[in-house]
């Protein structure tokens, strides 16, 4: 990696300048927050993978296995405005590379907890630490590339999430197969602390962030800042619920696809995550398509996308569910692409704290909505499940829509 200690400021405007899409240093930065991206999702999510084996080990109901999932996105949640703070003063590429690293040393020792209570403080622990890579990554980005090529390389950076968060669940359904659920999250820790060691050698140091002195006061100010633009508080809501609705659907699907009617094998409920590929399409095309086309309107598409997709998971077909689930996940990674890019265009100044609050919703909605996705399923079953994930999505499409069509000039230069 370059000189992490070569850091600059955010509270200039966006530079003329920057990287554009196709220069070397555009496939630096972005094969860097591609590798940091897969190094958090791996890290998050291959827990979801193993939590009906959680259930069966520690005794625990589905809703108490999925706080190995929602305790470490609520305590990233928590974190990741300290840790945007952290990087106004440090520089972005020195916290997501601390971050990333302590996470990765966290997942080695995680898989030998003796009780369910010790796995949760450690996948707590583990939130914690992450928060620095998704609290700086967008900031990151915002600076140093090019405004024109920003929603390519925000797709490309939420593509790297999409394929981690597959990686880690794959992986630990393969071990699954093998060994038991303490392997198969020592595996996803081994691949993740591979993708640090990766981001580490490739991430260029920042070009237009200057450090600036932090404090409560002056953190303090700067999210009230954003929280008083009506733009910047339309996509925080968005990010919670669309966050929130994806990670109950999938926190309940292995419980489903496992269950009667369907009894599918455990090897065969993994390869489902490989929906996830739809996500990493979806997220890079979107970018690319809101950089030319607006943002607004390619968000209503990918959450009304994403709520079709819902629906199709409702009837006891093995094939209706899986083609709904894929739809459902490339709405999903669509407009979270275009939403968190479109954070970092609004927010001129003080990007940091812009994308952390965005991402304190986001993970809040994980977390929370995870939790009550649990609750859900056991009084309604997956149609329970689906009406509470509905909800939320309509409610996002609805905001969404508010803001597409907002009279007052929200648009993609605003």
């Amino acid at each position: 990696m370059g000189d992490v200690s070569d850091v600059m400021t955010q509270t200039v405007p966006r530079p003329a300048a920057g990287h554009r899409q196709g220069e070397p240093g555009y496939r630096r930065i972005t094969g860097a927050l591609f590798a940091v991206g897969m190094t958090t999702f791996v890290a998050m999510y291959a827990a979801q993978a193993v939590l009906p084996q959680l259930s069966d080990e520690f005794g625990v109901s589905p809703a108490g296995s999925a706080l190995a999932v929602s305790t470490t996105t609520g305590l990233l949640a928590l974190a990741i405005i300290p840790a945007s703070a952290l990087s106004e003063r440090f520089g972005r590429t020195r916290v997501m590379a601390a971050s990333a690293l302590l996470s990765a040393l966290i997942g080695l020792v995680l898989p030998w907890s003796p009780s369910m209570e010790v796995l949760v403080a450690l996948r707590g622990l583990q939130g914690i630490a992450l928060a620095g890579v998704p609290a700086t990554a967008m900031a990151y980005l915002a600076e140093e590339v090019h405004a024109g090529s920003l929603g390519a390389a925000m797709g490309r950076y939420v593509a790297g999430t999409t394929i981690g968060g597959l990686a880690g669940r794959l992986l630990a359904s393969f071990a699954l197969d093998l060994s038991t659920w303490r392997w198969a999250l020592e595996v996803a820790a081994l691949v993740s602390l591979g993708f640090t060691l990766w981001f580490l050698r490739l991430a260029p140091p920042s070009e237009h962030f200057r450090p600036q002195p932090i404090g409560l006061v002056t953190t303090a100010r700067h999210l009230v800042g954003h929280l008083t633009r009506p733009r910047l508080l339309v996509l925080f809501a968005s990010g919670l619920l669309l966050m929130g609705g994806f990670v109950s659907a999938y926190n309940i699907l292995g419980f489903r696809l496992l269950a009667s009617p369907f009894a599918l094998p455990e090897a065969f409920v993994g390869l489902v995550f490989l929906m996830y590929l739809s996500g990493t399409a979806s997220s890079a095309a979107v970018g690319r398509l809101a950089d030319r086309f607006g943002r607004g309107g390619m968000l209503v598409m990918s959450e009304a996308a994403a709520l079709v997709g819902l629906a199709l998971t409702l009837p006891d077909s093995l094939v209706t569910t899986l083609a709904g689930m894929l739809l459902f996940t490339a709405g999903f990674f669509g407009a979270h692409a275009v939403a968190s890019g479109w954070v970092g265009r609004l927010a001129v100044d003080h990007r940091a704290e812009a994308s952390a609050l965005y991402l304190f919703a986001y993970y809040v909605g994980s977390s929370v909505a995870g939790v009550c996705a649990g609750v859900a399923y056991s009084a309604g079953g997956w149609s329970g499940l689906v009406g509470f994930v509905a909800a939320l999505y309509a409610l996002a499409l609805a905001i969404g829509a508010l803001l597409w069509r907002a009279p007052s000039g929200v648009t993609d230069a605003a």
